[in-house]
């Protein structure tokens, strides 16, 4: 069985009075807090990704917005929950527009707090097949416990332990960056640098210069000397994504830095000497591209001592609950909804559905629903069972919706809720700008669209 994970609660400059009672409901509900008695000593822990909620004291006024401004700098999907006296009406306005998700008037009741992070902090428990801390920070969660999942993941956990090079193969989605990173934590290497690249995402020439650094002077606009992943990796692991992806002479560069560990800069003449050791990934079949003559043989057998084959969604129906709840957890603070079922019509549907993109297909699906439903069980349409395949789930008014659509009124509800800014609508979505520009100028080819609110014209104008 997995450890835990626990969530994470910074309780800033706020009375003892506040902190105990505070920590006392923490406790109960198996969350961590920590404490921090001074705004400056609260402003040093602010750090991404650490806290997933943070409670601070309101006073005095200016101290405590430069804080939350501070925090919402850092940190601006993480809810921030301040507590001031009851006289301090205009103190609250001004942090509620600063971005304060709500305001407690003191004294606050267990009750109070314990409504508020039911709301804001869900911890609906989950099966965990492997998870990792580094401190206050959740490293990696891999959800589910489906015999298939259990299988690969018994085999990572032995070969982790060893040098031998691994090759982790799968279909888009379905989590190969976690399972190498699972290796990595639990080798002898776990202390060293995690460095990885997306072979896909660049070209030849400046995956070369990743990869392998260059000296300066190496090519136009190379103004100093720079260190490439292979050297940053040096003590730890490099993931190479998407290996399968590389150019033939790039390949043959990899299989000799693999076999030497050595290497040169890009303009340089110096021999750079190495200890990494390579995990690959890639979401194509590397022996069928080798017998098609589109992919080194001899690189092949030297990346692929143990191939680790993860399964596809699919395959995994038994971790679909689970996997739901992660996300509730993960992504109803947004909304501010409060999910206690989840609809059996939805389960049966998604048991039956294809998941081409996998499990972040169902981040998304999920996410849409959170977004768009509303009350206390998430349905993909809120009051409305499913039934038949989840690609054609019945809408209350009768038609029918397909996932796709469900993803274009996501995002029209996202714009909306933003008041049209693009980025903050994507971080809501939890997609880069870039992805949200291309779905919008998409949805404009493919026609009109049933407006939401006051989205539409974003569609049409993009």
């Amino acid at each position: 069985m997995a450890e835990k994970v626990y969530q994470n609660v910074l309780i800033a400059n706020t009375d003892s009075a506040v902190t105990r009672v505070a920590l006392e409901v923490l406790a109960r509900r198996g969350i961590r807090g920590t404490v921090a008695g001074a705004w400056r000593t609260a402003r040093e822990k602010i750090a991404p990704q650490d806290w997933d909620l943070v409670l601070a004291g309101a006073e005095p006024d200016d101290e405590a917005l430069k804080f939350l401004w501070a925090v919402k700098a850092e940190m601006p999907e993480v809810p921030v929950v301040m507590v001031g006296s009851g006289s301090a009406v205009r103190q609250a306005v001004r942090a509620i527009r600063s971005g304060c998700e709500d305001f407690l008037v003191k004294p606050v009741s267990a009750s109070t707090l314990e409504t508020l992070l039911e709301t804001l902090l869900p911890n609906h428990e989950v099966p965990l097949a492997a998870a990792a801390e580094g401190g206050s920070r959740c490293l990696y969660q891999i959800i589910g416990q489906s015999p298939e999942l259990m299988a690969v993941m018994n085999v990572a956990r032995r070969v982790a332990a060893t040098s031998m090079p691994v090759l982790i193969c799968g279909e888009s989605g379905t989590g190969k960056e976690l399972l190498s990173y699972f290796v990595h934590s639990n080798s002898s290497r776990a202390r060293g640098p995690y460095v990885r690249v997306n072979c896909a995402a660049l070209s030849e020439s400046l995956l070369e210069s990743e990869l392998f650094g260059h000296e300066r002077g190496a090519f136009t606009g190379a103004y100093a000397q720079r260190k490439g992943r292979f050297e940053r990796a040096h003590g730890g692991t490099l993931l190479l994504d998407e290996v399968s992806e590389t150019t033939p002479r790039l390949q043959a560069d990899l299989l000799r830095v693999l076999e030497q560990q050595d290497f040169e800069r890009v303009g340089g003449s110096e021999l750079v000497r190495v200890s990494v050791r390579v995990v690959c990934t890639s979401n194509r079949d590397l022996a069928s591209a080798v017998r098609r003559g589109r992919f080194r043989e001899d690189l092949y057998y030297r990346i692929s001592g143990i191939c680790l084959t993860v399964p596809p969604l699919r395959r995994r129906t038994e971790d679909l609950a689970a996997l739901v709840w992660h996300f509730v957890n993960r992504y109803a603070r947004e909304v501010r909804r409060r999910i206690e079922t989840l609809d059996e019509g939805m389960l049966e549907a998604f048991g039956g559905y294809s998941w081409p993109g996998n499990v972040r297909e169902l981040r998304n699906v999920v996410r849409t629903s959170l977004i768009l439903g509303e009350g206390a069980t998430l349905s993909l349409v809120a009051g409305q069972r499913l039934g038949g395949d989840v690609r054609e789930p019945a809408a209350a008014d009768g038609s029918n919706l397909r996932l796709q659509e469900l993803e274009r009124r996501a995002i029209l509800e996202a714009l909306r809720r933003t008041k049209s800014h693009q980025a903050k609508a994507a971080r809501l979505l939890g997609i880069t700008d870039r992805t949200l520009r291309e779905k919008l100028r998409r949805y404009r080819r493919e026609g009109p669209l049933e407006p939401i609110g006051e989205a539409q014209w974003l569609v049409e104008s993009t």
